[in-house]
């Protein structure tokens, strides 16, 4: 397809992430109230979305904790500072097996619940956006093994839609595009799909952009996406994804460095995307102009 560049942009700011990165940086927020105070720098700074995991406070581990995302909901929508809150479902898909002789039984790590366990802190908080991991990868680890059967995306995917919260597919690989088309094809998904086309996270798509392209050859033109890459090329993938017709998502989630020894806070990662963003002469939108563009409903503070 032709490329044809998006004029009218808006930020994602992934703001903690679940993997080991809390003892790398003193930057990565681990309370709800840190958290929180994040997200909303982030959108003083010009993210429209903001997309929250929850950790354990003391230690910074990733947590399931449902008082967790509830501070952190509750945080953001008292807050005066608009925003369109993302939360992410993809914790208790974890499955870490007993090494190459002895696979099974799995071992510590493992982290695997039921659909309706997944998508209860979705359900209490009803955040606008949530995740949606549409398949099964080897994840960077050896033995670690991200998981989401057809089966219970089917699930988690049906539960979304049903309360209202739109599901923004988050697609490591081709295939991951190819099922999430089939969740629209079932009725799982609606029509209009969000997608984030996630790249270069070990073992899922690289970040080369022919294998991007092809990523964003197989969204369908209705859909919306946005991408992001790791590290070093988290910027350079603003300019990319802008140029390809798509969004942003920047964040410590994905990167911990503004430069070459700079460790990073999410407000200037966001800083710097949107002068990249504007730098090619394309606008970035506030969460107002996302919701009308996603089909949204603002969320009201969650009752006490």
């Amino acid at each position: 397809m032709p490329l044809e560049m998006n004029r009218e942009v808006f930020i994602t700011c992934a703001v903690t992430g679940s993997g080991g990165t809390q003892d790398r940086s003193p930057h990565v927020p681990r309370s709800p109230e840190e958290i929180a105070n994040s997200a909303i720098a982030a959108a003083k700074a010009g993210a429209a979305v903001v997309h929250c995991h929850v950790r354990d406070p003391e230690t910074g581990a990733p947590s399931r904790d449902l008082g967790l995302y509830r501070e952190v909901t509750e945080r953001i929508r008292e807050s005066e500072t608009d925003m369109v809150l993302n939360l992410t479902a993809g914790m208790g898909g974890d499955i870490v097996f007993g090494g190459t002789e002895s696979p099974l039984p799995p071992v510590e790590g493992t982290d695997m619940v039921g659909a309706a366990e997944r998508v209860a802190h979705v359900a209490d908080c009803l955040p606008e956006i949530c995740t949606l991991d549409c398949g099964t990868m080897n994840f960077a680890e050896a033995d670690y093994v991200m998981t989401n059967t057809p089966g219970m995306l089917q699930a988690m995917g049906k539960m979304m839609t049903d309360l209202g919260v739109k599901p923004e597919i988050e697609a490591f690989d081709t295939g991951h595009l190819w099922y999430a088309k089939q969740l629209v094809k079932d009725g799982i998904l609606a029509p209009d799909a969000l997608v984030q086309l996630c790249m270069g996270v070990p073992w899922g798509a690289p970040d080369d952009l022919n294998t991007f392209m092809a990523m964003v050859n197989n969204v369908p033109d209705e859909w919306t996406f946005s991408a992001f890459s790791l590290g070093r090329n988290q910027m350079a993938y603003v300019a990319a994804s802008v140029l390809a017709g798509g969004n942003v998502r920047v964040g410590l989630e994905d990167n911990l460095w503004l430069e070459k020894g700079v460790l990073a806070e999410n407000w200037q990662l966001v800083e710097r995307a949107q002068s990249i963003v504007e730098n090619m002469g394309a606008r970035v939108i506030g969460p107002q102009e996302v919701r009308e563009t996603l089909g949204l409903t603002k969320r009201a503070p969650v009752a006490k």
